[in-house]
């Protein structure tokens, strides 16, 4: 996507930016941080996921002359705060976690460097980016762990907006998922799409027989046929009348799944059809794919509970600062101290403790100083680094960018899975699956 995202913003972001420069601590340098204090209830591990729309939106975080004219029309900030705006560019240095990393409470996600004013620009920007992309992933993430290798796509475009809808789609596939229904989301981030007819090709047509013979004339017998739109037993004889036990799936989209899912695989055996898969569809969720466990499900579609973090849209992710420079020029740092909603000042660093089986233990976060370096880490086999720099004097690394950024990020959360505990992957009601430890 292309344009300035400069007013994805809240109107508070521009005005503390306002009296800064008008007191001269706005140019003071300061680290933020994003990382998030809790997870969503019952939730044991969190998915990284955003980082690398993320940066890109950094990149282009540009004020145009159509931006400063709406703020000066409504009487934003000042007239001497526009022309700061005008010249904006992050020029600052930012660190994390790697996009497709496991998170736990407390995990530094994202530390930003840079004067205040650059760097608290973006907190929108970065909590919704983050806090969206996240929840989709681990949503996701869940999914496919109880999928047991079926392949599984996301089609949830309907149920959220359109710019949403492409995000979700590449957060569920650094999660697992293997492809989307959403094109924008194959052409922008390289995600292999998918699709063939929804019920209203076969009601357009006189007989499903007739909707059927199109399909295939069009895409031969190894499509999906919908099978659904009237009676399955029927739809399933006529979908191997028409493209013969050679036939590619069928895709079910209601009834009672498991009970359904058995009839229609020894229907398919019997009429040949050996070989076709199911694909099921119909709102479904991590309970209900796992529910489908011991049915004959080949492949899985799901829509809704996807695109809506399956119950928390949001992972709760919050950004603050957590040290400034003061007049002489050291770090000072600070912290919210509010009930229930205190944070924990200084720069962090943070490793994960694995034990000799490279089972994760413990999520440690090191504030001040830490392992910082090759050498400290290898000394201590157990630690795995997390965070590594991801943008450089306001250039991104281009590793984590575009369709490359996109591939190792679900290579990444990938090896990260088969670190985690067994109790990760209960579906049940749990406490994070390891604890975060601050030193």
């Amino acid at each position: 996507m292309t344009g300035s995202a400069a007013l994805f913003t809240d109107r508070y972001e521009l005005t503390m930016v306002d009296a800064a420069l008008l007191d001269g601590t706005a140019h003071r340098e300061s680290l933020f941080e994003a990382f998030a204090r809790r997870l969503p209830d019952g939730r044991r591990y969190g998915i990284v996921a955003g980082t690398g729309r993320l940066l890109e939106l950094i990149q282009r975080f540009r004020f145009d002359e159509a931006e400063l004219e709406w703020l000066r029309e409504h009487e934003v900030v000042r007239p001497a705060t526009l022309d700061w705006l005008a010249d904006y560019r992050f020029t600052g240095d930012i660190w994390g976690y790697r996009e497709g990393e496991a998170y736990f409470p407390g995990s530094p996600l994202l530390t930003i460097q840079a004067t205040f004013a650059e760097a608290v620009m973006l907190e929108t920007v970065v909590l919704s980016t983050l806090n969206y992309d996240s929840s989709v992933a681990s949503a996701a993430a869940r999914m496919v762990s109880v999928a047991l290798g079926r392949p599984i796509a996301e089609m949830g475009s309907r149920r959220t907006s359109e710019r949403a809808a492409v995000a979700a789609a590449r957060a569920a596939y650094i999660a697992g998922f293997d492809a989307t229904s959403n094109l924008e989301a194959g052409r922008t981030w390289g995600i292999p799409t998918m699709g063939t007819a929804a019920h209203a090709f076969t009601l357009l047509h006189d007989t499903e027989e007739a909707a059927f013979r199109a399909q295939v004339e069009a895409f031969g017998p190894k499509t999906t046929l919908l099978v659904d739109t009237y009676d399955i037993t029927k739809g399933v004889e006529l979908a191997v009348k028409v493209a013969g036990p050679e036939l590619g799936a069928v895709r079910i989209d209601s009834g009672d799944l498991p009970t359904v899912v058995a009839a229609v695989r020894e229907q398919l055996d019997t009429l040949g059809a050996v070989d076709t898969r199911i694909t099921v569809t119909s709102d479904l969720d991590e309970f209900t794919i796992a529910g489908l466990s011991g049915a004959p499900v080949d492949a899985y579609g799901v829509g809704t509970a996807v695109v809506t973090g399956s119950g928390f849209p949001a992972a709760g992710m919050v950004f603050k600062l957590v040290a400034r420079r003061d007049d002489a020029g050291d770090w000072v740092s600070v912290a919210k101290a509010s009930t229930q909603k205190a944070s924990v000042g200084g720069r962090k660093n943070a490793a994960r403790r694995l034990d000799s089986t490279r089972t994760a233990r413990e999520e440690l976060v090191f504030v001040g100083d830490g392992p910082d370096g090759e050498a400290e880490y290898e000394a201590d086999s157990q630690l795995r680094p997390l965070m590594v720099q991801l943008m450089t004097d306001g250039e991104a690394d281009p590793a984590f960018l575009g369709a490359a950024g996109t591939e190792a990020a679900r290579a990444h959360r990938s090896t990260v899975m088969q670190e985690l505990p067994v109790e990760a992957f209960r579906l049940g009601r749990g406490e994070p699956v390891i604890s975060t430890t601050y030193r």
